[in-house]
């Protein structure tokens, strides 16, 4: 059906800008020596420039062009980019007081600068710009945003009288022309070409802006080539030479190498051509000869006339005209053809007439020419025609941008604000700008409404409408229907202005024609649109009526009977179309939009267009359909003409480091919005096609004729064609609506997190998904996925196939734009197996959209429902909707591995076990709803997923791992053990296991952890709440609490037993601090108490190992200080401790207590110290009670006790007050006897009390503690009591005598000699403890005579000391006494014996 494109229609597309208005940088400057004039002169005009390299893929000025409107004396240039978004863009140059000629606006590009030439009625201005090639090198152009050409027009001195001059009063310019021409020539001098005030012409030229020199002004005459200079001239007017019939009214310039050609269409309807180099005029032609004439026409001035050239390499010059005449016009086309003696001649090529009344603008092409007209309703008509094929003269029409409907309908179900405000802002209506213009005069000046942003527009309005409407509402009560009528009158005055403002900015002022890419545009006051190839179904059903029966004898199709019935059957449409009211339509749109059947709408809407058939339109289409041949095959040609559906998906793209010069190829918002308006506009029309095509079946089938269906056509081929346009109508329903649909502005942080979610689901990677640019208007979300991802995937197609020659490629625009919407159509189709669409609504997070998108096409679409119903699952679950987004996940699972998106979404990471899809699709939902927190989800999900899993023990294990995470996360206990006894992997298991003791124990939920059964895996905890008992701090956590009550619970006194005894054996050694050793004795209290639970014989535990060391599995090995592994310690001997073992260590830990909380200094050693050290420290603590307590009970010597006590003692007596003052302390610790005396004791006193009390309640053996307190005593020289000599007599005299000796007391040890010998002689013996004394009769009796000996050899040998001698000789004479009475005793006794 391509086969007649190159003859149809064009659309216009010009979608409405949503961005607030651009801000344009203001220049203005008044040149000197000019004088204000009136600016309303001259209407506003229009015009664009376009680079001589745009159509080049490897330039850096592709797809740029430069556009302008001249109001007054303000210009505004623009300069546009399809590729780049274009910084510092756009600028409105204000030349005061002088008015710009209509056209006066010329751009010339030469190799390193741009240079606009400006005409005003009194001066002309040359602006040098840089070239763009010259600031970006084009391989290099990869950002999306550049600088434009006018980013330094700031910097310009726009007042160097070397750029500009004041046109001069003689000649002076004419002021009923408005003609003018402006070039460069190859030497680099600005010409500009005016009508002169007299008639004829006069040329400015100014001199290179690089090099000095003078301005010239030179006249073209017909009578004389001489050149004339401003000096001496003299005006034409006067000598006669040219007329008012010479005055040109339209003037274009051809430049040569060395020369310029100017053409002038004149008012005496002749065209002349001049040569600038030889000021002489080469060719007249009266172009009257070529067009039929009056003779009104002949004397009338030609005012309307205009002239266009065209070049072309190979066919040399075009001129084309048209000829103004009344009520009609006519364009010529010509060719510019010499002769050998350089004599020129118009060779004429076609004719071509139009009924148009005013013609606003037209452009000119080798080959067609495109015409901008207003006709009487003043409305805008563009035509074109290719005028060397179309010999009929048959112009093709151009369907412009219809302006929105002149009132909205509301019906009384519907409120009037919200209705209008829907219309106002559905993308495409009404431009940010109009409605801005609107308000502002709405609101009455009150409020200055400027670079609002489209939802700060939409409340502005509302508050604007809402506050008139207030204000006028006088009444205090009103009735619902008056309230409602109120409303719709203020909003449909509103509605009014927008429309108002609308229609006046989008009325087009010129047409641009680029005739490198032949891309044609409407240039319009503000905006602009392009011109579009019109596909054939879209072009039969636009055309008028009288259009269509002329393409009746087109062949469109290859059959030409075929092309007939199809124009027969647009024609059918067309008659059923214009028959439908708003309200059959809107049936048809309720029908899409509630999901019901498009066929049931048709029927209903059939049954309306049969009832209200009063111009009898069903007759017509029963004739029409009469003509049809074969109607079945016709339906079926429309149907597949607009059907989008492939059979495989879009091959995807290349990523796009495809070229660096594609990279931005059409990715500028204007390019993205034309292609996604063409887009809705494509949907739009055909949505219309699809549903009168509906309506017309439906017809069909009432008919039942077999001459209407065709002779043997069945009905079931007409039930199979309705229900494959329904289809259509919903596909075309769903792609206009997504083009109407905007995307909703996403927080940073929101992406960031949506693409964590999907970087769970490897899908952040894809070319579906990147990041997401900032725009400046709302985009729809058809222009977020065209800019996302199909733009790249469409470039890919078109230009990176491998005959594709990127250096040899040129752009053309209609081409290319109908190869990209061709392209992008079925990446949007919903029945096709790609899955792009969604998925970047996914990526960008437009989850409401995705939402309604899968909602309208859910229902009758059966491809790639498991990848909807997972989108759905998504949105849900963004929406926080997790149980219905577990349904759809669950819904999806069984179109796993059948739909392209499910498959690449079961990719497994590299090293990941592959399981089966289904178990792969669980998996990276799994991970998904992990990520988002929903365990409850999780649980389920994996549920099921187990179910499917039944030979996998590896999933299953995974699986049964994730239940039971989520389970002990949520605190389901009792469900997390279950899970946990049901994997049958033992490594998982024994994880999950070691997490459950973990988790409980932190969450102090110890008796569920103690009370499970735990069967077959009794050990294994043990083992690990063993392992993190002697890992862990043993103040912070309590294992070895939990240890004891997991064991008694289970009747294990034993080992409860034991694992408290370690406790507090690893008490003393590592928590030295008062409440360390409060726990270690009752931990010990514990373990005896375990022990005393059963029988003696049991009653013992294993002494655990001393220090930390404990085997733990998987432990790392330990090295010693120089690196080397230590060697593995041997088999220690097992050490077994019973019951009266602990009570002993119970008694040791109480004593450490109470020493401890006696003074706390001594709490970081009394830990670990063995009863031997802890004597020492309760003895320096003076707790000498505890100290005997503890010496008992581990039978230990008291010689300690007694010698700190001795000491203590010693200290006291020698001491002053203050140690007075504190031995009272350790004096309250410590049981005294009641006191005996009734005069006030000492603390000094009370000590000595102390010890004598002790001596006399522990006796020892061989009077061991008496020597070891007077051994201490005599050591400090410390005289001896008279209460502990006495006691010590009693005991062991002699031995006293010899601690006298050894430290040299030789008087007290003389004295107790004495006294001694005394008491064996019968003189107080009883105070030595000598029952009998000497005697014949007693028992024998003995001294110590070898200490007395060394007595009396130590007094012999200290004869210097006289007392010495005295006590000597006194002892010598005892002992010789005691001699004499033991001799006669010793006899005695032998007589008596005898």
């Amino acid at each position: 059906m391509a086969a007649g494109l190159a003859e149809r229609s064009c659309l216009e597309l010009g979608p409405a800008a949503r961005a607030p208005p651009r801000r344009l940088r203001e220049v203005a400057f008044s040149p000197p020596g000019t004088s204000p004039l009136p600016l309303g002169r001259y209407g506003d005009s229009a015009g664009g420039f376009c680079y001589r390299e745009c159509a080049q893929l490897g330039a850096a000025t592709r797809n740029r062009f430069v556009r302008w409107t001249t109001s007054g004396d303000t210009l505004e240039l623009v300069e546009e980019s399809l590729d780049n978004e274009l910084l510092n863009n756009a600028v409105r140059l204000c030349i005061q007081g002088c008015p710009l000629l209509p056209g006066g606006v010329h751009i010339c590009e030469v190799q390193s600068h741009l240079v606009v030439l400006l005409v005003t009625v009194q001066s002309v201005h040359r602006v040098v710009l840089p070239h763009p090639a010259c600031s970006y090198r084009s391989e290099l152009i990869m950002e999306s945003q550049i600088q434009s050409v006018f980013t330094d027009i700031g910097k310009i001195n726009f007042r160097d009288p070397a750029n500009y001059y004041l046109i001069p009063s003689v000649p002076g310019l004419a002021s009923n022309s408005v003609a003018s021409a402006a070039w460069l020539s190859s030497e680099g001098e600005a010409l500009f070409a005016l009508p002169s005030a007299a008639g004829g012409i006069f040329v400015i030229k100014l001199p290179p802006h690089d090099l000095p020199g003078t301005v010239s002004v030179v006249e073209l005459k017909q009578s004389s080539v001489v050149q004339r200079f401003l000096t001496g001239w003299m005006p034409t007017a006067i000598r006669g030479d040219c007329g008012p019939s010479d005055l040109p009214i339209s003037l274009s310039v051809h430049c040569l190498d060395h020369d310029a050609f100017l053409f002038a269409l004149c008012q005496d309807h002749k065209l002349r051509m001049w040569s600038y180099k030889d000021q002489m005029c080469l060719m007249v032609a009266d172009l009257l000869e070529f067009m039929p004439v009056s003779r009104d026409l002949r004397l009338a001035a030609g005012t309307g006339h205009r002239l266009r050239l065209a070049f072309s390499q190979s066919l040399g010059l075009y001129l084309g005209v048209y000829m103004h005449a009344p009520k009609r016009g006519q364009f010529c086309v010509f060719q510019l053809v010499s002769t050998e003696s350089n004599r020129y001649s118009l060779d004429h090529i076609s004719s071509l007439f139009s009924s148009q009344e005013t013609l606003v603008d037209f452009a000119l092409t080798s080959a067609e020419i495109w015409a901008l007209w207003h006709n009487e309703e003043n409305q805008t008509v563009v035509k074109y025609i290719n005028f060397e094929q179309n010999v009929a003269g048959q112009w093709n029409q151009v369907f412009v941008q219809p302006l929105p409907e002149e009132e909205v309908t509301v019906r009384h179900d519907q409120d009037p604000r919200e209705t209008y405000l829907e219309y106002l802002f559905m993308p495409g209506r009404f431009t940010n700008a109009a409605i801005q213009k609107a308000l502002q005069i709405f609101s009455q000046g009150t409020e200055r409404h400027m670079d609002l942003t489209w939802d700060e527009l939409k409340k502005e309005v509302t508050l604007a409408v809402e506050n008139e409407f207030q204000g006028s509402v006088t009444e205090y009560e009103c009735s619902p229907e008056e309230f409602w009528q109120l409303q719709v009158e203020f909003w449909s005055k509103f509605y009014a202005c927008c429309l108002q403002y609308q229609e006046a900015l989008s009325r087009p002022l010129a047409l641009h024609l680029n005739p490198y890419t032949s891309m044609v545009c409407l240039l319009k006051k503000g905006s602009l649109s392009f011109l579009v190839p019109c596909s054939l179904v879209d072009h039969l059903y636009l055309l008028s009526n009288e259009h269509l029966l002329m393409e009746d004898d087109a062949a469109i199709l290859d059959d030409l009977e075929m092309s007939r019935d199809v124009v027969c059957l647009v024609q059918c449409l067309r008659l059923i179309g214009e028959s439908i009211s708003m309200e059959m339509a809107f049936i048809m749109e309720m029908a899409c939009s509630r999901l019901q059947p498009p066929e049931k709408a048709a029927e209903q809407i059939l049954e309306d267009l049969i009832a209200n058939d009063t111009d009898n339109v069903m007759e017509d289409i029963h004739s029409k359909l009469q003509e049809i041949r074969n109607p079945i095959h016709a339906i079926g040609v429309l149907i597949r003409e607009m059907d989008y559906e492939t059979d495989a998906d879009m091959e995807r793209a290349h990523p796009l480091n495809m070229r660096m010069n594609l990279t931005q190829l059409y990715g500028s918002g204007m390019a993205v919005s034309v292609v996604c308006w063409g887009v809705c506009k494509i949907a739009t029309i055909r949505f219309l096609i699809c549903r009168d095509l509906l309506i017309l079946q439906q017809l069909l089938l009432r008919l039942g004729d077999p001459m209407v269906l065709g002779g043997g056509q069945l009905f079931q081929s007409q039930q199979d064609l309705l229900h494959r346009t329904s289809p259509l109508l919903l596909s075309y329903y769903l792609i206009r609506w997504a083009s109407q649909c905007l995307a909703s502005d996403v927080p940073v942080d929101t992406l960031e997190s949506n693409l964590q979610h999907l970087s769970v689901l490897e899908l952040a990677d894809t070319t579906a998904l990147t990041t997401h640019k900032l725009v400046s208007s709302p985009q729809t979300i058809v222009e977020l996925f065209f800019r996302e991802v199909a733009r790249k995937h469409i470039v890919s197609r078109l230009f990176l196939q491998p005959n594709t020659s990127l250096a040899e490629t040129s752009l053309n625009w209609p081409h290319l734009i109908t190869a990209i919407v061709a392209d992008f159509l079925p990446l949007l189709w919903p029945s096709n197996p790609g899955f792009l669409f969604p998925e970047c609504l996914m990526g960008s997070c437009q989850y409401t959209q995705l939402q309604e998108y899968i909602r309208l096409l859910q229902p009758w679409c059966h491809v790639n429902m498991g990848s909807c119903c997972f989108m759905m699952g998504r949105c849900y679950l963004v929406m926080g909707e997790g149980h219905k987004a577990l349904d759809c996940f669950c819904q999806a699972a069984s179109e796993v591995g059948r739909e392209e998106f499910l498959d690449r979404l079961i990719q497994p990471e590299e090293g990941e076990m592959v399981s089966t899809p289904r178990l792969q699709y669980y998996n990276k939902v799994l991970r998904l709803l992990d990520m988002v927190g929903l365990p409850e989800l999780v649980i389920q999900l994996a549920s099921l997923a187990i179910m499917e899993s039944a030979d996998d023990w590896r999933s299953q294990a995974t699986l049964r791992t994730c239940i039971f995470k989520h389970h002990l996360d949520l605190g389901h206990n009792s469900e997390a053990y279950v899970a946990l006894t049901q994997n049958p992997d033992p490594s998982r298991q024994l994880d999950c296991l070691r997490q459950l003791v973990v988790v409980l124990c932190e969450r102090s939920q110890l008796q569920d952890l103690v009370e499970f059964p735990y069967v077959n895996l009794h050990n294994e905890v043990v083992g690990i709440i063993e392992s993190h008992a002697r890992a862990v701090d043993l103040m912070t956590h309590n294992y070895y609490e939990l240890l004891y009550a997991f064991h008694i619970y289970r009747h294990n006194y034993r080992k409860a037993g034991t694992v408290m005894f370690e406790y507090g054996m690893r008490l003393g050694r590592e928590v030295r601090t008062l409440r360390g050793l409060q726990k270690q004795g009752n931990c010990f209290l514990a373990a005896i108490n375990c022990l005393r639970l059963i029988r003696p014989e049991y009653a013992w535990i294993v002494q655990p190992a001393s220090g930390a060391v404990y085997e733990r599995p998987g432990a790392s090995p330990k090295r010693s200080h120089d690196g080397e592994y230590t060697a593995v310690p041997t088999t220690r001997q097992i050490e077994i401790l019973e019951l009266e073992d602990l009570e002993k260590e119970c008694v040791l830990a109480r004593i450490r207590l109470t020493l401890v909380q006696h003074d706390l200094s001594t709490a970081a050693v009394a830990g670990s110290s063995t009863p031997e050290e802890m004597v020492a420290l309760l003895v320096r603590a003076g707790l000498f009670d505890t100290a005997i307590t503890l010496c008992q009970t581990f039978k230990l010597p008291l010689t300690p006790v007694f010698e700190g006590l001795t000491f203590k003692c010693i200290k006291l007596q020698l001491g002053g007050e203050a140690a007075q003052t504190e031995a009272w302390d350790w004096l309250a610790a410590n049981q005294l006897s009641a006191l005996v005396t009734t005069k006030e004791s000492s603390a000094t006193d009370e000590a000595w009390r102390l010890l004598s009390s002790y001596l006399e309640r522990y006796p020892s053996q061989n009077s061991l503690y008496h020597r070891c307190v007077i051994n201490k005593l005599l050591a400090h020289g410390i005289p001896l009591p008279n209460w502990l000599i006495n006691s010590y007599k009693k005991v062991d005299a002699a031995e006293l005598l010899r601690l006298y000796l050894n430290y040299d007391l030789l008087e007290e040890a003389a004295d107790l000699v004495l006294e001694y010998v005394d008491a064996v002689l019968g003189k107080g013996h009883q105070y030595f403890g000598i029952e009998h004394p000497l005697s014949a009769m007693a028992p024998m009796v003995w001294l110590p005579y070898t200490a007395i000996d060394q007595l009396l050899q130590a007094l012999q040998e200290s004869t210097t000391n006289h007392y010495n001698v005295v006590l000597y000789e006194k002892l010598h004479d005892k002992l010789e006494d005691y001699h004499q009475k033991v001799s006669m005793a010793s006899r005695d006794r032998l007589y008596r014996h005898n």
